[in-house]
């Protein structure tokens, strides 16, 4: 078998990976349980990060320690330093193969200003920014001719033990949903960039249906480790009705944040989780919350902030050139994921992991706004490397046993299980508990709360069957699926958010609000769910 790479997962993060493990020789295979263009990518609205010019007064430095700042002293620095030094190259890389940036009067990328950053340094396509550079990513995967199979979802890593007792990765198995047929595909290398874990909090996500963390889980399961899953940002601003995403970049512009008085509460351009902690008080105390973009006028929204507008007339029937628009905090960005090195590998040799689903150790406790379009292209550039490297070097070539049996199994005894209970009613229920509990403000007992229903409806799996027992694009199926990998994440989310008695960025105990020195470190959590904490 030629030395093949294959990515599980098509958006950002997969797509840059796929095309520098391409370009490095590898023959590459890009997974994708939906198709490229719709992943959560495209709702990465505000801009990319990147110091383009130092004579402005802003620096790599500066954007080096704004970041590290919004981290909350969690952040890897060497890891800060070399994302921050490598974005200049990262957006002159995104310009050269056709991303079409907003330009200014005299042709340069134009930029903005984004909370938690010291100058204007988002690079930004009007407020479609993700969506233009995910577009042109997957235009240029067509153009190299890499293989992509569509509508394929990830059951497993395959691995297999050295006599060390370390595992290496064999491949996949993954069920067609076209088909419903499982398929195995062998692999040198595996790349995981399956994106985010955020909608287990369900209705209150910004995040697309999608995001129910599989890579996570599987990883998981396979026998990595996964840090720092606590830390889940809430967005300031989505829709009140639908949490439907309004990009930072309307605050950037200008945009003011109001309660129901018509007062301004907070400084719009602090970071995320200060922000929608005052938002959370202001609602607390009964407020309505509202984003104003009146004052900015109707010709500076059509051109620069033409999708908030659009989305603000379709789900909440509001102008906003003419009326406020309500908002609420909704989870957004998970911080955590699959632990990685530098060379962004797991502890499983040959896997390695990229974009939200990987933990690079950048974002810390909070990401700053701008910050994770520009993980992708950095650290999906070096996951394509280095697993292209590790394919070439590889030399174990027998067969992948029993594997397709073993999941064939797996999906007959789901369907084989009592239909008593419905997993959709509970996966409302989780979003509600998540939300409520596991939200911008949390306790002791609140998370134990939330943490023993997860347990109950882990326990209860069997009970909650699918209705569905056909083959072919059985939604039933995969949605039972999802919610099964969704549990397997919320148990480490909560089993790590007990264990930070601190309140640190995005975490917040009520209980425990001050920010304590000796929890500076990673909260790891292995494949038996034991917790444990490392620098």
């Amino acid at each position: 078998m030629k030395s093949r790479v294959v990515v599980v997962g098509a958006g950002g993060a997969g797509l840059v990976a796929a095309l520098n493990a391409h370009q490095n020789g590898a023959e590459v295979v890009l997974v994708t349980k939906e198709y490229p263009t719709r992943s959560q990518t495209c709702m990465a609205q505000g801009g990319i990060n990147a110091v383009l010019n130092e004579t402005d007064g802003d620096s790599v430095e500066l954007h080096i320690q704004n970041t590290l700042k919004s981290a909350n002293a969690l952040a890897d620095e060497s890891a800060v330093s070399y994302m921050c030094q490598e974005a200049p190259k990262a957006v002159a890389w995104l310009d050269s193969i056709g991303v079409p940036f907003s330009r200014t009067p005299n042709s340069k990328i134009a930029q903005r200003k984004l909370g938690g950053a010291y100058g204007a340094r988002a690079c930004y396509a009007q407020d479609y920014t993700g969506l233009k550079i995910l577009h042109t990513l997957y235009d240029r995967c067509l153009a190299e001719g890499i293989e992509i199979l569509n509508e394929r979802y990830l059951l497993e890593l395959l691995t297999e033990p050295e006599q060390s007792g370390k595992k290496y990765i064999r491949g996949v198995s993954l069920l067609n949903k076209r088909s419903g047929e499982v398929e195995i595909l062998e692999a040198s290398s595996v790349i995981l960039a399956t994106g985010g874990y955020s909608r287990v909090y369900n209705t209150y996500s910004t995040n697309s249906l999608s995001s129910t963390g599989d890579g996570i889980a599987a990883a998981l399961r396979a026998g990595a480790r996964v840090s720092d899953m606590e830390f889940v940002q809430f967005h300031p601003t989505a829709l009140k009705g639908s949490s439907i995403l309004i990009s930072e970049s309307a605050r950037g512009a200008g945009g003011h944040l109001l309660n129901s008085k018509g007062e301004r509460f907070v400084d719009e351009l602090l970071p995320r989780d200060e922000v929608s902690k005052a938002i959370h008080d202001e609602i607390a105390k009964g407020e309505n919350i509202y984003l104003d973009i009146r004052h900015l006028g109707v010709e500076f929204i059509e051109k620069e902030l033409p999708q908030e507008a659009k989305l603000a007339k379709l789900y909440e029937n509001v102008d906003p050139a003419d009326d406020l628009i309500p908002i609420k905090p909704a989870a957004h960005y998970t911080m955590g994921g699959i632990e990685v090195d530098s060379n962004s590998s797991t502890s499983i040799e040959g896997l390695f992991a990229a974009g939200e689903c990987a933990n690079h150790r950048v974002h810390g406790a909070n990401r700053l706004g701008g910050n994770s379009l520009l993980e992708i292209v950095v650290f999906g550039k070096e996951a394509g490397i280095n697993a292209a490297k590790y394919a070439k070097n590889a030399t174990k070539d027998e067969a992948i046993l029993e594997a397709k049996e073993l999941s064939e199994n797996e999906i007959a005894e789901i369907k084989r299980y009592a239909n008593e209970i419905s997993f959709y009613e509970k996966q409302a229920i989780l979003g509600e508990i998540f939300y409520k509990n596991v939200g911008i403000k949390r306790d002791k007992g609140a998370l134990q709360e939330a943490l023993k229903e997860v347990q109950e409806m882990k326990s209860s799996l069997p009970k909650m069957g699918v209705s569905d027992k056909t083959k072919e694009y059985n939604t039933n199926l995969i949605e039972f699926l999802e919610f099964k990998n969704m549990l397997t994440v919320a148990e480490t989310i909560l089993l790590s958010a007990i264990s930070r008695q601190e309140s640190r960025g995005a975490h917040f105990r009520v209980d425990f609000p001050a920010t304590d020195k000796k929890f500076r470190a990673h909260t790891i959590v292995d494949a038996e769910g034991v917790v444990s904490y490392e620098n």
